[in-house]
């Protein structure tokens, strides 16, 4: 067990500790006023948060002991279980519908999120496919289009809530993976294109998604409404400056920002913390995107090597996501900051697929080692 642990990446390890307590730390921050005039608590979204991070401890822990070969034997269960909680979340008295979006289960106090589930769910799913159809990758019907499918069936029943963001997400994850796995770029940049048509077909389509999409193009059109949330973001950002007006002294989360401690926290960072604040941040994230690349590089099997790269880039993917909303350069989509957001879900399930990838830099170090005495020996070999 000590000889497992020590095979670990523990430099990845280290950033991931490190973006969990920064999220804990600027939640308590964020969610102040709002969970003292909602909840009669200023610490209400600390607490329930870290109680979310207490049970992710001995979830990441479990990540990096099961072996990962696991979840390529039960995919098909773990399918038809997020295909099954997705039809679910859709009924009323069944779901919870928040802000017009019905993707909740409520438990309690608490509330899941199987849209969240379903990330991961399918990042694993493209992994074993994609690792099975390695002999017949170049061919587009036998070998890249089968999984296809089932993302589109996930990406309708992601609509019907609807969560465009979270479906944009599961579908960069899953693109990632198909680049990696070997396919050819005509198929790629034909699925990209039309991923990319679909997309904003539906989000010019629908009244609310043309409106943040307009808004995003020119906040300052509707500086009242639906502009109202990206202008006090620039706020926040441009009053942080270098050093930010320091920890828990921001104006624009005391009512004047929504979404404070979920999807522009990274706003409330910036005004608080200043860009060396963000810098920090961002340095943890590239720590993560750096080693996670590195992983799958290393890893010979299949299905470990896209596993990794497919975690690694859509934990980058939604930070670029929210960081582009946050500053104005993509749309409002409504994805969390990973590891920083509030919400428990989110946390939990890349709290675990952080683990899996830390369980995968295992197997990485020794494929390494392996290299590097294969490399030893036929070096000795011909000195000698």
């Amino acid at each position: 067990m000590i000889t497992h642990f020590k095979k670990l990446d523990w430099i990845l390890i280290t950033a991931l500790v490190l973006l969990c307590v920064y999220g804990l730390v600027m939640i308590y921050s964020a969610g102040m006023l709002f969970g003292l005039e909602t909840y009669d608590d200023a610490s209400y979204f600390f607490n329930r948060q870290k109680v979310w991070l207490y049970v992710g401890i001995p979830v990441f822990i479990a990540a990096i002991i099961i072996p990962y070969k696991v979840y390529d034997r039960f995919t098909p269960l773990m399918l038809a279980v997020i295909i099954l909680l997705l039809l679910l979340v859709l009924i009323p008295g069944i779901g919870k519908e928040v802000n017009g979006a019905r993707s909740w289960f409520p438990v309690g106090s608490f509330t899941i999120q199987p849209a969240e589930i379903a990330k991961l769910g399918m990042l694993i799913y493209f992994a074993r496919v994609y690792a099975r159809k390695q002999p017949y990758i170049h061919q587009f019907k036998k070998g890249v289009s089968p999984p296809l499918l089932v993302l589109g069936l996930i990406f309708v029943l992601l609509m019907q809530q609807p969560d465009l963001g979270t479906a944009t997400a599961i579908i960069g994850g899953c693109g990632a993976i198909l680049i990696c796995s070997g396919a050819r770029l005509k198929h790629i940049l034909m699925l990209g294109t039309v991923a990319i048509g679909v997309i904003g077909l539906l989000a010019t389509t629908a009244t609310y998604r043309l409106k943040r999409l307009t808004s995003f193009v020119d906040p300052f059109a509707d500086a009242g409404g639906d502009g109202y949330q990206l202008i006090n973001s620039y706020i926040a950002i441009g009053e942080g400056g270098l050093w930010g007006r320091g920890l828990a002294q921001g104006i624009q989360k005391l009512g004047y920002l929504p979404e404070a401690h979920t999807d522009f926290i990274l706003a409330v960072i910036s005004e608080e913390l200043g860009m060396f604040g963000v810098i920090f941040l961002f340095i943890l994230y590239l720590i993560v995107l750096v080693r996670g690349v590195r992983i799958g590089v290393a890893i010979k099997d299949p299905f470990g090597k896209l596993l990794a790269f497919g975690i690694t880039f859509q934990i980058s993917i939604q930070v670029f996501m929210n960081a582009g909303a946050v500053n104005g350069m993509l749309p409002i989509t409504g994805i969390t900051l990973p590891f920083i957001s509030y919400g428990g879900s989110s946390l939990l399930i890349t709290i675990f697929a952080a683990g899996i990838l830390v369980h995968l830099s295992k197997h990485a170090k020794l494929a390494i080692e392996a290299r590097e005495e294969t490399q030893t020996s036929w070096g000795q070999k011909i000195t000698s």
